[in-house]
């Protein structure tokens, strides 16, 4: 009989577990969202050899556990139960070794500085534990509510790294930080969020913007789950499979976003890359009409500007906050700042060009009054600013095909 693998946890429809195991072995991996009321049934009836464990159990599962590795009674929280031969559970804690592997991929001496840690949860015994064994010299805690909580962080202004060990920035409340400022950190070297979707949280895009590194919680979900798998299969997983299938999955969750002039052929290339790739396409100005009953060059002319950027922007955080999908945005979305890192916190970002002289402008009321050229020189250095790669629109497919390629073979970086 097949042997049953899977994950247990209460909301699990974004979960990117079954994808991960898929590539560590050749074994069925299911989903188990499971209720509060409904975790003490499926505990004591055990229809599985082995699962992970996740939001909000790893605590409550202790005490079904008949026996615990060290990480687990090291952190209170057991993600791995592995029913043994005699029908009791073990728990194991793999988080503790997978975070290990993400901070290690630094270089960074956890010695040498403060460490701060966001978070007093499940997630931050597990950073504790790694910071432990990492000989970090100084680790602080930072709780709502405890001695060090947010209002005093500038008494920690001498850290080093910071590590977010908390659900602040997680999909789908994305846009928010746990820490609205990280300028007060005058000696930060880099900023750990154990968030992996969005790919760049609010969080790591604010340390990027001030010169720190900015690692996501991504290569720490494979490596925690190439551990499970190996105890899963009793066998041996070589390493460089954790590097492989997280380039992998960062490619199926990222967005293609297109950003460009007005009339650029953002819609019609980004359609042609969407069937390509099996993605769905969301065409931001479309969805305006869709909504609203009006197009873009109407809502400009009735309301102004502003009303349609300020809507533009609304739209933009919904869609810009969904994963695996090919995005055209309108062409003056670069003129809001705030819409920076809406876009590129599950995106890579192409800059689509055409040349000045073909730019149609009927129908694009601001093209039409200041001109495409004044217009292109306004926001071409915003254009180049905020993409990744720049693609020029020599025909739809040929086009597409280029932005195609240049994706699946693009360093993915935070």
């Amino acid at each position: 009989m097949r042997q049953k693998f899977g994950l247990l946890g209460e909301k699990l429809s974004h979960s990117y577990s079954p994808q991960i195991h898929s590539m560590l072995g050749d074994y069925e991996y299911k989903l188990y969202e499971v209720s509060p009321l409904e975790l003490d049934p499926f505990l004591r009836e055990r229809d599985f050899d082995g699962i992970n464990v996740t939001i909000p159990y790893k605590k409550t599962v202790i005490p079904y556990c008949g026996a615990l590795s060290q990480a687990a009674r090291e952190t209170g929280c057991a993600n791995v139960l592995l029913r043994r031969p005699d029908g009791s559970l073990f728990g194991h804690n793999t988080d503790v070794s997978g975070l290990m592997y993400l901070l290690e991929k630094t270089r960074y001496d956890f010695s040498a500085r403060k460490t701060v840690v966001l978070g007093s949860g499940g997630a931050s015994a597990a950073a504790l534990a790694a910071l432990r064994r990492l000989n970090a010299r100084d680790v602080t805690v930072i709780s709502r509510t405890g001695e060090d909580n947010y209002k005093n962080l500038e008494r920690h202004r001498d850290a080093g790294w910071i590590i977010n060990a908390t659900p602040v920035g997680m999909y789908p409340e994305t846009g928010v930080s746990p820490i609205p400022n990280l300028d007060a950190f005058e000696s930060l070297a880099g900023v750990t969020d154990l968030i992996y979707n969005p790919y760049r949280t609010e969080l790591l895009q604010r340390a990027k913007e001030a010169g720190a590194c900015a690692q996501n919680g991504l290569a720490m979900l494979v490596a925690q789950a190439k551990e499970s798998a190996e105890h899963f299969t009793d066998g041996r997983i070589p390493d460089p499979k954790i590097e492989e299938i997280t380039l992998t999955i960062a490619r199926q969750s990222l967005n293609v976003v297109l950003i460009g002039m007005p009339g650029c052929g953002k819609t019609s290339v980004g359609a042609s890359i969407a069937e390509m790739t099996g993605r769905d396409f969301i065409d931001a100005d479309e969805l305006i009409v869709k909504r609203t009953g009006r197009t873009a060059e109407r809502i400009i002319l009735d309301d102004g500007e502003e009303v349609f950027r300020k809507l533009e922007s609304g739209i933009l955080r919904e869609i810009c906050k969904k994963s695996g999908t090919v995005i055209a945005t309108g062409g003056g979305a670069v003129t809001r700042p705030e819409n920076y890192r809406v876009i590129r916190q599950n995106g890579v970002v192409f800059h689509l060009r055409m040349d000045v002289s073909r730019l149609p402008v009927t129908g694009r009321p601001l093209s039409a009054r200041a001109g495409a050229g004044v217009l292109a020189k306004e926001r071409m250095p915003l254009y180049e600013s905020w993409s990744d790669f720049e693609a020029s629109n020599d025909g739809i497919e040929h086009t597409a095909k280029h932005i195609c390629g240049v994706f699946m073979n693009a360093e993915i970086n935070v």
